[in-house]
């Protein structure tokens, strides 16, 4: 016999008189998150310690925090998802910041779905979000309205990621709750890095190397 008959059959000899329809109830009175307050606060510390760029910004000025974040970054060509809000650009007339436009990647607004060289040769990707976990600085997409599909958020070397606080939770246990465990998810804790034996970092081998993100109050 194998160690795994072994183990099998001592479980069964433990359960032999244990009446086959009986349900055991799974306890579940686990802690669901160990922060009380300072969530937001939280939250930005630790993409600060991932070595992302963070910006807390009204409402009213994310327009213009968009245009700010592109001028920063000299980029000229910008990929948008499918359902971003029309008002996030606004701030950008045409000629200031991406001369050569907004790349859209979807059938509407007469644009193509970009292949990967498309989006390898752009300057980067604006993005919405479905949730924050403040515990581990961790931000989820799911390709919900102004998220996109995953190569958006991965090919690009630049990913401007706009989070509003009113979807930052604590943990991930309240972040599970949020989300609909048949999308697709990518989750996000600072810009992509490794590192190897002698523990020296690379940024952007499978992802951006760079991610900013525009906190919302």
């Amino acid at each position: 016999m194998s160690a795994r008959d072994v183990i099998l059959a001592r479980v069964r000899a433990a359960l032999v008189d244990v009446p086959r329809d009986e349900v055991f109830a799974v306890p579940r009175e686990y802690a669901r998150e160990h922060v009380g307050e300072g969530v937001l606060e939280l939250l930005v510390e630790h993409l600060r310690d991932y070595r992302a760029l963070v910006h807390e910004v009204a409402e009213d000025d994310l327009a213009d925090a968009i245009a700010r974040a592109v001028q920063r970054r000299g980029a000229r060509r910008v990929v948008i998802p499918a359902g971003l809000p029309d008002g996030w650009t606004a701030g950008l007339g045409e000629g200031v910041c991406v001369p050569d436009g907004w790349l859209y990647d979807s059938p509407i607004n007469n644009g193509p779905m970009l292949s990967v060289a498309d989006l390898d040769g752009t300057d980067g990707v604006l993005t919405a979000s479905a949730v924050a976990i403040a515990e581990t600085g961790t931000i989820v997409l799911d390709a919900g309205p102004g998220q996109g599909r995953r190569a958006l958020s991965l090919v690009p070397d630049w990913h401007l990621c706009v989070v509003r606080a009113a979807d930052v939770v604590a943990s991930v246990p309240r972040a599970l709750e949020r989300l609909a465990p048949g999308r697709p998810q990518t989750w996000i804790s600072g810009p992509s890095a490794t590192s190897d034996i002698e523990l020296d970092r690379v940024e952007g081998v499978h992802g951006p190397r760079t991610l900013e993100v525009l906190i919302v109050r």
